[in-house]
């Protein structure tokens, strides 16, 4: 496996090319979850074993298995101690709150094994240890799967895939590919689910220095998060990217069917309500509603500086709201050191809040459930993210396969809005400022033939 060499970090084709092979990731539940991780486990190393028995009669001097991996060592502080900064719902404590200085924000270990076992056929399983949602650290599957090479165009891969919906979705796990500590947080939550169990297919269009490549991926995700179990089923995405010497361009579109465990549960109370609390359940209820994205995103790097952004929009047709985000980032290389300048932002396309059901009408023995379950709804409601944030920092590559990043944010939280934190306790209101430092050290390894 070749990792990236190129100082400066950004995913630019040359570099798509040497950390393919490594990316991202919903935490999983240990116990609930055992055996569709063992049985993904099994099936792809069943099929390396088969794949593995086919090409023993080769006589190619290449090793078959590669090894590698990536990780980062990290602290971020938080200024705000009435609420944790995080990177996602996946992760149960973060800087702020649960503790001023918070290495479990983004640090992480991850280790692949690369099978190539003919000129077609290869296989690929990833292993990442990081903060899951339950506040521990055991290692989940990121990659699992098996990839028949039809011909030096097309391919199709089945088992565990990464959800190629964001420019960055193939590396972004992987800091060390990546200018900045961390992608932007407004722009990077809005899919919080990151892989598929599925199947995808890819083909590629080549005219003189353009090359355009079309994935299709349809698949299942059962991720855990902090806010309940989560299924998404029907799981369709399509991307389309094209490559003209410095500049990379992508175009994405998903959609699926979600349902969380914890807020069907709230709108099946509603229920119970007569017609109105119906009319709130069908209007909020997440279960069985189909969600959709739609995302742009560019990057241009010659070089000596890169300049890039995405843009995106994520609708849920429930309580989960919908929203719009857009970063836009841009940095320059003085040999060892790149320092850079990233604008995010993230807003509510719809109401963060709602009357819900009319106490007035109801019996007294009724009242106080229904003031209850108003509170909930807009609990949920209120804490759809709106914010944006000035990141400043700079990337020193002190060392082959290591760099060290510096780098400060001013989230300024929309009004009355929590923005993306989490772990909010009473005494926390939204609106304000935030200020974060991130110092973390990312590396790469591999080249490890077995």
């Amino acid at each position: 496996m070749q990792l990236i060499r190129r100082r400066g970090g950004i995913v630019t084709k040359r570099m798509w090319r040497e950390v393919r092979a490594i990316p991202t990731p919903p935490s999983q539940r240990i116990l609930a979850h055992l055996t569709r991780e063992t049985v993904t486990a099994i099936c792809a190393m069943t099929l390396w074993v088969v794949a593995a028995a086919a090409a023993a009669a080769d006589d190619s001097n290449e090793r078959m298995f590669m090894v590698g991996g990536f990780g980062t060592v990290g602290a971020v502080h938080s200024s705000e101690d009435r609420a944790d900064f995080t990177t996602g719902i996946s992760e149960a404590t973060g800087a702020g709150y649960t503790n001023q200085w918070s290495a479990a924000v983004d640090s992480l270990l991850g280790l692949q094994v690369t099978g190539t076992f003919t000129n077609q056929l290869s296989a690929v399983v990833q292993v990442i240890s990081e903060q899951n949602y339950d506040n521990t650290y055991t290692p989940h599957i990121e990659w699992a799967n098996v990839k028949l090479q039809v011909t030096p165009d097309a391919s199709i891969r089945v088992g565990r895939i990464v959800l190629p919906i964001f420019l960055l979705s193939d590396s972004r796990k992987v800091q060390y590919a990546n200018p900045w500590v961390r992608p932007p947080v407004e722009f990077y939550t809005l899919i919080p689910v990151t892989n598929s169990d599925g199947i995808d297919a890819s083909y590629k269009l080549h005219s003189g220095r353009l090359t355009q490549s079309f994935v299709g991926t349809y698949g299942t995700s059962r991720p855990d998060f902090t806010s309940g179990n989560a299924n998404v089923r029907r799981q369709l995405s399509i991307s389309d990217t094209v490559e003209f010497g410095p500049a990379t361009i992508r175009g994405t579109f998903q959609q699926a069917v979600l349902a969380i465990d914890t807020l069907d549960s709230l709108t099946d109370a509603f229920r119970q309500f007569g017609p109105a609390g119906v009319a709130l359940a069908d209007k909020y209820q997440v279960k069985g509603k189909v969600t959709k994205f739609a995302g742009v995103g560019a990057v241009i790097d010659p070089g000596a500086w890169f300049l890039m952004g995405e843009w995106g929009k994520a609708e849920y047709h429930s309580v989960l709201a919908t929203k719009t985000a857009w970063y836009l980032s841009g940095g320059y290389r003085l040999a060892e050191i790149t320092p850079y300048l990233t604008y995010a932002d993230v807003k509510a396309n719809s109401s963060t809040s709602d009357p819900g059901l009319d106490i007035s009408a109801l019996p007294a023995n009724l009242a106080g459930r229904a003031v209850g379950l108003n509170a909930a709804l807009n609990g949920i409601l209120g804490s759809t993210p709106v914010q944006h944030t000035i990141s400043v920092g700079a990337r020193w590559d002190f060392m082959r396969d290591t760099d060290f990043k510096l780098q400060y944010d001013r989230i300024e939280l929309g009004a009355g809005s929590p923005g993306t934190l989490s772990n909010l306790q009473p005494s926390f209101r939204g609106g304000g400022c935030v200020n974060l430092v991130s110092i973390t050290i990312d590396f790469v390894f591999g080249g490890y033939g077995v």
